[in-house]
C-alpha cells in the first residue's frame, strides 16, 4: 500500500512582523510550510512508562523488548493525550518452579487494561502480556468507536427456506 502524500499547510503571515499570524485582508503574505516544519511539536502517546523488576538478573534484555513492544503499542494510542496514558509493568521469577511473568496495567481516559504473561523466558512473557493488551486496546477502542452498531447484520439463510 501506498501512503497519500501529505498536503502543505497555507500560512499566513504579517509582513514585518515575525510570528503574527493573520487573515489576508490585512496585508498578510502567504506562505506554505511543510509538514516536516511541524516536528518541534510531537504528536502520539509518548506514555508515562513505570517498570519494577523482582528476582529478575538482567535488566538490559527486558528493557530493549519493552521498549519494542511500547512504540507498537503507541500507534494504537497516537488519538490519546501524552500525559493521560500510563503503563505499569511487573516483572518477577518465580524461584520454585523457574516461570517468569509480566503483569501489565495500561491506564488510559477511558478505562484501564491489565494482561499478563507468564513463559520460560522473560522475552517470551514480556510478548505474550503485550500481545494480550494489544488485542485488548484493539478490542476497547472497537468499543468507544461502537463498531458493533455501524456492523452489516446479515439475515439468517434458513429464514428465506421457512417462508
Amino acid at each position: 500500500m501506498s501512503t497519500p502524500a501529505r498536503a502543505k499547510i497555507p500560512v499566513a503571515v504579517a509582513p514585518g512582523v515575525s510570528g503574527c499570524y493573520a487573515f489576508r485582508r490585512c496585508g498578510a503574505v502567504s506562505r506554505t510550510l511543510s509538514p516536516s516544519s511541524f516536528s518541534a511539536f510531537p504528536t502520539g502517546a509518548h506514555m508515562k512508562l513505570s517498570i519494577s523488576y523482582k528476582h529478575v538478573e538482567s535488566h538490559k534484555p527486558v528493557e530493549a523488548e519493552v521498549e519494542r513492544h511500547v512504540s507498537k503499542l503507541g500507534k494504537l494510542l497516537q488519538s490519546y493525550s501524552p500525559d493521560l496514558v500510563q503503563l505499569h509493568g511487573a516483572f518477577s521469577k518465580t524461584p520454585r518452579t523457574d516461570e517468569n511473568s509480566c503483569s501489565l496495567n495500561l491506564s488510559l481516559p477511558t478505562g484501564t487494561l491489565h494482561a499478563t504473561g507468564t513463559g520460560a523466558t522473560v522475552r517470551a512473557s514480556c510478548k505474550k502480556a503485550f500481545s494480550e493488551l494489544e488485542a485488548q486496546v484493539k478490542k476497547h477502542q472497537a468499543k468507544l468507536r461502537k463498531d458493533y452498531e455501524w456492523k452489516r447484520k446479515r439475515p439468517f439463510p434458513g429464514a428465506e427456506a421457512l417462508s
